[in-house]
């Protein structure tokens, strides 16, 4: 395995570790630095399905917490479905998919106001050669954050 080396402001730091001085007081600012940068998530449903099983509970855990020394600017959640059924079946599916997410983000703790919660029912669930994407099963996260002032 080989380390990174980094030259920060006069000082050497292979991997984090502190050679010379200064980097650790790095490390943090570039740790600070990032924070807050967007974080997108996608949680995938069984087919027919709206149900938050453990694992998209605990990412939606993960996102909300990547969140709690930022400022939430916006939370956008996207439902979407395949194409197996009823285009208005689909759109239906997707409303309480996005729904669902929607409801344990604001449970996890994010901002209500901050939602744009969206669904797109089956659209765009078929390639242009006629193949139902299963994976469109999902809902799309995408959190904006700014640094606190």
């Amino acid at each position: 395995m080989r380390a990174k080396t980094y030259a920060v402001a006069g000082a050497l730091c292979v991997t984090g570790v502190l050679l010379l001085g200064g980097c650790q007081s790095w490390r943090q600012g570039l740790a600070l630095d990032n924070r807050c940068e967007p974080v997108t998530a996608e949680i995938y449903f069984e087919p027919d399905s709206a149900e938050l099983g453990p694992e998209a509970r605990g990412l939606i855990a993960e996102t909300a917490r990547r969140s709690s020394e930022c400022v939430v600017e916006a939370v956008e959640v996207l439902g979407l479905a395949d194409a197996s059924g009823a285009a208005d079946a689909n759109l239906v599916l997707s409303q309480a998919r996005a729904a669902a997410v929607a409801e344990a983000l604001t449970a996890a703790g994010l901002p209500e106001a901050a939602f744009d919660t969206r669904a797109a029912g089956q659209a765009g669930a078929v390639t242009t050669d006629g193949v139902n994407r299963p994976m469109r099963r999902r809902v799309e996260i995408v959190l904006r954050m700014a640094n606190p002032s």
